[in-house]
């Protein structure tokens, strides 16, 4: 993470910090085959000698271009900035480069971090309406109400206490850096009433089926919200959405269930959600890169699945519809790769369905060892579907709501599930529907409660169980202090090993400072919509609302994979920050 301050377009930022669409036209301008191309950069800095950058280092960047849609200028780039090149710096060399064309590319631009939004405030409260920008050069105001200016409106926030009816109206930000260098932000209506703007849909529901409905409003104060059912208020019903129970899967329930079990347990736990086919094979492949003689591992998938000719396929989040077996992972073939572990203990658990894929003709052959200590188990039987319970607000499959309740019991692995499939025998709603099956070659006595023993490999599994604690590190809390005296707090919470909860919360501000929040702005592929939410469950965390600070914004981080080096930008809500 990065703290990148309002001024931070300036001639003393590192180039490596450059928006990607500037540093795209960058490289175009240096890849050209000329006299003033990149090679003629990494030549003008080398002469200088400030960045150390060698006739090597020119020669390496030039074999980018046999790589496909490889670029030396991107490389030569990125390596001055990492020595500590400036924008200023670049331009310097460009200059003695005589590059015109480059030079243009790094002119002064206008980038607006946070635009104002429409708000709807009773007579009488205060708002305050934002824009940020950042430039290459001061970056200037002007606030209109209309196409009239508002007098005295010359910073970035726009101030109306206390607000009166004639204050309705629309509101937009004119951004400039000089005169030829000018922006204006979204238009922002200021309404001097309570605005309900969405408005909950009627629905036509069968017996069983999730009821959700959503009430959205705008105003100053807050709304606050109270659900009823013919007249009578609902208990607990006082957020913005309303269902019968969330919206959740099973899925993502029974991971987090069953991960906080297994480590109680001592086992080292990687809990994925959402992954795609590569990202399956690639979770899959490390899970096998950790089995060696005498470990117990433990293979647990939830999610969608069917099964054709004897051979079972877990369906990834990308699979095209109607799945295939191409797009798919073959259980068969997993368990095969782990057949040829030497593991004291293997189980396989899916909690998938089985049904039966007419679209999918393939019929692959995986011909299976005869090897011991290999538990390998269904969640239902052939040709069965896997249900999901709803209990209490939270989901969970009906496999993982009884082997929670035996799972940390001190039995043999084969005892406790079979005990596991008498529970779910004698349970009505499925009896008959799914039943749990189980296949064993267990030679020994193995149970998930055995000691860990040090072994032949203990220096192997001492490098594995550093990886894992490295890679489940969260960053520590930080408190961020800000010129106009403004105080965050922000923290860190793992929902999974791939999501991640960042909270943030005003420690201190100043006592002429009217309001402030703290927003997290500029994450890399996240949705803005998903970002700073008053409640863990508007972010879709409905797992850790019991353990996080109240009265903070949320941010949840999902698909902690699929992220690209980015930074954050800080920025306090007030006219002094």
């Amino acid at each position: 993470m990065t703290t990148v301050s309002q001024d931070s377009y300036d001639n003393s930022r590192n180039i490596n910090f450059l928006k990607e669409s500037v540093f795209k036209r960058l490289c175009e301008c240096l890849d050209k085959a000329n006299n003033k191309g990149w090679r003629k950069l990494g030549e003008t800095v080398n002469s200088e000698r400030r960045f150390k950058v060698s006739l090597g280092d020119i020669e390496m960047c030039s074999l980018k271009v046999l790589e496909v849609e490889g670029s030396p200028s991107r490389s030569l780039l990125r390596l001055m900035g990492d020595r500590g090149c400036t924008l200023g710096d670049l331009a310097e060399f460009l200059r003695m480069m005589g590059h015109t064309e480059a030079l243009q590319c790094l002119k002064p631009g206008i980038e607006i971090l946070i635009q104002p939004q429409s708000v709807a405030v009773i007579a009488g409260h205060s708002i305050r309406l934002s824009c940020y920008a950042a430039g290459m050069s001061p970056v200037q105001y002007q606030w209109f109400k209309g196409k009239e200016e508002v007098p005295g409106s010359s910073s970035p926030d726009l101030q109306i206490s206390p607000v009166q009816l004639q204050d309705a109206g629309f509101y937009i930000c004119r951004v400039n850096c000089g005169l030829a260098n000018v922006h204006f932000s979204q238009w922002a209506q200021v309404d001097g009433r309570l605005r309900v703007v969405t408005q909950p849909k009627p629905q036509s529901l069968l017996v069983g089926d999730a009821l959700y409905l959503e009430c959205g409003a705008v105003g100053r104060p807050l709304p606050h919200y109270q659900w009823y059912r013919n007249g009578v208020p609902l208990k607990n019903a006082t957020k913005r959405k309303f269902s019968n129970h969330p919206q959740l899967k099973a899925p993502m329930v029974d991971v987090y269930d069953l991960t906080n079990l297994l480590r109680q347990l001592n086992f080292k736990v990687v809990s994925l959600l959402d992954l795609t086919e590569s990202e399956m094979r690639n979770a899959v492949e490390e899970f096998l890169s950790l089995l060696h003689k005498g470990v117990y591992g433990l293979l647990y998938y939830a999610g969608h699945g069917y099964e054709n000719f004897g051979n079972s396929f877990m369906v990834p989040v990308d699979a095209p519809n109607p799945y295939r077996s191409a797009n798919c992972l073959c259980v068969q073939s997993i368990l095969k790769l782990m057949q040829e572990k030497e593991t004291g203990l293997n189980v396989f658990l899916l909690d998938m369905c089985r049904k039966r894929n007419f679209h999918d003709k393939d019929m692959p052959n995986v011909m299976l060892k005869v090897t011991a200590n290999i538990v390998f188990g269904y969640a239902t039987c052939q040709d069965a579907e896997a249900f999901e319970l709803s209990s209490s607000g939270l989901t969970n499959g009906v496999f993982i709501t009884f082997l929670k309740g035996r799972l940390l019991e001190d039995e043999k692995i084969t005892v406790l599930l079979d005990r596991v499939a008498e529970d779910m025998g004698q349970f009505d709603p499925t009896k008959g529907k799914q039943a749990l099956e189980i296949r064993s070659s267990l030679s020994e006595r193995r149970s998930l409660t055995d000691p860990i023993l040090p072994g032949d490999c203990s220096d192997v599994a001492q490098a594995h169980s550093l990886l894992w604690t490295k890679a489940h590190e969260l960053p520590e809390s930080m408190t961020l202090n800000f010129e106009c005296g403004v105080q965050i707090k922000m923290g860190f919470a793992a929902e999974f090993s791939n999501v991640l909860i960042i909270y943030t919360s005003i420690v201190k501000k100043p006592e002429e400072m009217s309001s402030c929040q703290a927003h997290l702005i500029n994450l890399s592929d996240l949705d803005p919509k998903m970002m700073n939410k008053q409640t863990p469950e508007e972010t879709g965390s409905y797992l850790l609302s019991d353990s996080l600070p109240q009265h903070c914004l949320y941010t949840r981080l999902s698909s902690l994979q699929k992220l690209k080096v980015g930074c954050m930008r800080f920025k306090p809500e007030d006219e002094e920050a």
